[in-house]
């Protein structure tokens, strides 16, 4: 997750799993360093030195780095409130992020272009990633991202992981492609305009302009080519889709709809699955789940494994993937999506967490009593759906609470 994108989806009141990078379980918040940050910061010049890093960019990004307890603080506290698919994506991709990325995509067409010829990712794509990580540059942070990184790297709950984001910032740097004092962004250690972990930003940014650079704050070039780039390592599957709005029946399986489970698309049109405006599905067999952000009566989406195998690995948020794969749709020109069919009842915070509890006392939910409504969270409501004979749906509803209640 990005930063950026992370305060945007803190204000806002975005959740269902929603964390920044590598998030750690609940038991590593509580962890305690046993060494002083300047003693661990001395070991760790010798480890970058040990791996190859000049002097020169060792002794540029980290002479005089102090502790910055506050990036500690703020990592162990990553708390969201819950808003429902259509608040998130009536916030998110909203009209003036249509307008602003369709005037990107004109801009740079002929950039856009050579990067779907090589890479094949389209440009509604990496624009949609583009604007909702920060707004076309808007929104890149403004903190100093070695000292972010340093915390982290020094703090015990994810100290591992960002040990090598802070290395490979420092082969950034060793590499010519910025200066220490350009590395400003998120408190997580986020880079660039679509805001790239330094490890993401090393193995995969690409001098699109061909300055001899791979700056991902002020090239546009660099930017387009080394997102399309990064994609295509995420497993971009050229040529097909990665979401479509549909039109769902009143009667299917609906223990079928789910993510994890695929079906060639020709089984969803025998099932009466048609696009939003009744034109018939292409009975073929390409892969295809059926995904319900909000159960049966809300929107109704095919995703495909653009959707499930790129989008999901991008941000494991199923709120935030569904939007930046929607808002792509709309780019293209597709129409905005439906509300539903019907009034879908509203799971906040509170709401969730006793339907959790429940769900734990039925035997059918082990994790964190959290409030998110996530993948877990609606396994095992998906779990209930069934033992009770409702439509198994993996949305909640008080009828299903009811029903736990009573256990």
């Amino acid at each position: 997750m990005r930063r950026g994108l992370l305060g945007r989806l803190a204000a806002v009141g975005v959740l269902a799993g929603v964390l920044a990078p590598g998030v750690a379980p609940a038991a590593a918040q509580e962890c305690r360093n046993t060494v002083s940050f300047d003693r661990w910061l001395a070991d760790f010049k010798r480890e970058a030195a040990a791996a190859g890093i000049s002097r020169a960019t060792i002794s540029a990004a980290l002479d005089g780095m102090t502790l910055d307890r506050s990036i500690i603080a703020r990592d162990r506290r990553q708390t969201f409130f819950a808003q429902s698919f259509l608040d998130v994506v009536q916030k998110l991709a909203t009209p003036h992020r249509i307008k602003a990325g369709t005037r990107v995509m004109q801009r740079h067409k002929a950039t856009f272009q050579r990067a779907e010829r090589e890479f094949g990712v389209p440009a509604s794509v990496i624009t949609a990633f583009w604007a909702l990580e920060s707004d076309f540059g808007a929104g890149v942070g403004k903190l100093p991202v070695l000292r972010s990184l340093a915390a982290l790297a020094y703090d015990c709950r994810r100290g591992e992981l960002f040990r090598g984001e802070l290395m490979d910032a420092l082969r950034i740097i060793d590499r010519g492609d910025l200066r220490p004092s350009q590395m400003v962004g998120s408190w997580a250690g986020e880079l660039g305009q679509t805001q790239f972990l330094p490890s993401h930003y090393y193995k995969h940014a690409v001098d699109y302009d061909g300055d001899g650079r791979r700056d991902l704050f002020n090239s546009p070039a660099d930017i387009i080519g080394s997102t399309a780039a990064f994609i295509q390592h995420l497993g971009w599957k050229r040529g097909q889709p990665w979401l479509e709005e549909v039109r769902i029946t009143r009667d299917l399986p609906w223990e079928e709809a789910d993510i994890a489970i695929t079906h060639p698309r020709s089984r969803w049109a025998q099932w009466g699955i048609t696009y939003v405006d009744g034109k018939p599905l292409p009975r073929d067999n390409m892969p295809a789940s059926l995904h319900l952000p909000m159960g049966r009566n809300g929107p109704a989406f095919l995703v495909y494994p653009n959707f499930t195998q790129v989008y999901l690995q991008w941000n494991q948020s199923l709120y935030y993937a569904t939007t930046a794969a929607y808002l792509a749709t709309r780019l293209d020109g597709a129409p905005p999506m439906s509300k539903g069919r019907g009034p879908v009842e509203p799971f906040g915070l509170a709401e969730t967490r006793e339907l959790q509890r429940l769900l734990r006392r039925a035997g059918l939910y082990d994790a964190e009593i959290d409030g998110i409504m996530g993948a877990g969270t609606r396994a095992a409501v998906k779990a209930a759906q069934i033992k009770f004979g409702l439509p198994a749906d993996g949305y909640p509803t008080s009828e299903l609470v009811q029903r736990l209640r009573r256990l």
